[in-house]
């Protein structure tokens, strides 16, 4: 699965969607501090299933590593099924370009099975995830949302493309290019979808993996366009569909 090339990925997950128009979209006002091109994250919101196992997962890892971060409604769970950087002055285009896709897709039909952790090391610490196994019906919506925005992607972006805060005010290096590079070393055959749960000492993820894992199904409920932070999070939502069964 290639953790190594992932090093950086953080908090990365997938998008899906339903046969025919969404049933209900929000559209939220994208960050006043953005700039031409914004880096944006296509991602699955996960049921309560995922959700809970989530957030027990990261409380134990804050429990031993409280310089983490919590699971929270600016670094929500979720799947990621595409990471790119659109021209900002596009995004109403890559709304529109992503609800043809959902329009032809049922995910909320769908069951994602999760089987295992795995960590990415760091200096010191590393990254966490549960893993999901990724499916026929996964991939084929990643290739979908690839071909619908690549006319208003952009190579690359710098830090600006991205939400920073006063607590966390860089980007890193490596998360950039991460996005950047996305499609195709990320994707496709690449591709490893999960949920991020956080970050914790080397040592407590390292029992977390000799640990028996209890694997799981869930499904998605909704798909949303956010736009990115720093170490890949899910930081601001900018478009959301609530998909019905």
């Amino acid at each position: 699965m290639h953790q190594r090339d992932l090093l950086v990925l953080l908090v990365i997950v997938c998008a899906l969607s339903i046969a025919g128009a969404p049933s209900h979209a929000q559209e939220k006002e994208a960050p006043a501090e953005q700039g031409s091109v914004t880096a944006i994250d296509i991602l699955l919101k996960p049921d309560a299933v995922m959700i809970e196992k989530a957030q027990a997962a990261n409380a134990r890892l804050r429990r031993s590593y409280l310089a983490g971060y919590s699971l929270d409604a600016t670094h929500r769970p979720h799947v990621t099924c595409l990471q790119r950087y659109v021209k900002t002055a596009d995004l109403d285009k890559v709304y529109a370009a992503v609800g043809k896709v959902l329009a032809e897709e049922q995910p909320t039909t769908w069951k994602l099975k999760a089987y295992k952790y795995y960590y990415l090391p760091m200096p010191e610490t590393g990254l966490a995830g549960i893993v999901v196994e990724p499916t026929d019906e996964l991939l084929r919506l990643q290739q979908k949302l690839i071909e619908a925005v690549a006319p208003f992607t952009v190579k690359t972006g710098t830090a600006a493309a991205y939400v920073t805060t006063t607590d966390d005010p860089g980007i890193v290096p490596m998360v950039i290019n991460y996005v950047a590079d996305y499609v195709p070393k990320y994707s496709g055959k690449n591709f490893n979808p999960h949920v991020t749960i956080g970050v914790a000492g080397l040592e407590l993820l390292d029992n977390l993996l000799k640990e028996p894992f209890e694997s799981f199904t869930f499904s998605p409920v909704g798909v949303a366009v956010y736009h990115l932070g720093n170490y890949g999070t899910a930081r601001t939502e900018l478009k959301s569909w609530d998909l019905q069964k």
